[in-house]
């Protein structure tokens, strides 16, 4: 079996991304999609200006995808809207793998029907639960919300919304 295709290209970083969340955003060209694997490639490794990344590729309707940055990449990799990058990309090895943060990895280690029931989420609810965590700048705010999930999850309930039945 050989090796995954590695692909650089360069792009322009642009305002984009869906209607009720403007984000930057990276056109990746529609031959650089059907070399990656087409639309059975959904998730991508690779650099933005030599910064690492892991991103989904999101579908456009020209049959096009995109990539989504975020500020904090952005500002990581020290790039800004209306600038050309040099983008390599090769589909992800592990694309269900998510990165726990170390409280959330601890938590659901300690609290095994929590961890059930973050088996049973898609890739994508994961990815947003461990972004939920990751992205407060307090320690206390990271371990509340910590709880929060683990609580819902152990419950099983949905990590984002209320339970059903708040005694």
């Amino acid at each position: 079996m050989s090796a995954a295709p590695s692909l650089t290209f360069t792009a322009l970083l642009e305002p984009g991304g869906p209607s009720f969340m403007p984000t930057q955003v990276v056109i990746v060209p529609l031959e650089v999609v059907e070399a990656l694997g087409g639309k059975a490639t959904r998730r991508v490794v690779g650099t933005l200006n030599t910064y690492p990344i892991r991103l989904g590729l999101l579908p456009l309707s020209t049959g096009e995808r995109y990539l989504m940055v975020n500020k904090e990449t952005c500002k990581a990799a020290g790039i800004q809207l209306g600038q050309q990058l040099t983008v390599t990309l090769t589909p992800d090895p592990t694309p269900d793998a998510v990165d726990l943060p170390a409280e959330l990895a601890e938590g659901l280690a300690e609290w095994p029907e929590a961890a059930a029931g973050f088996e049973q989420l898609t890739g994508g609810v994961k990815r947003a639960i461990a972004y939920h965590v990751n992205s407060a700048k307090r320690p206390e705010t990271r371990l509340n919300r910590t709880m929060q999930v683990l609580r819902q999850l152990a419950t099983g309930g949905h990590p984002f919304r209320a339970p059903k039945d708040l005694e």
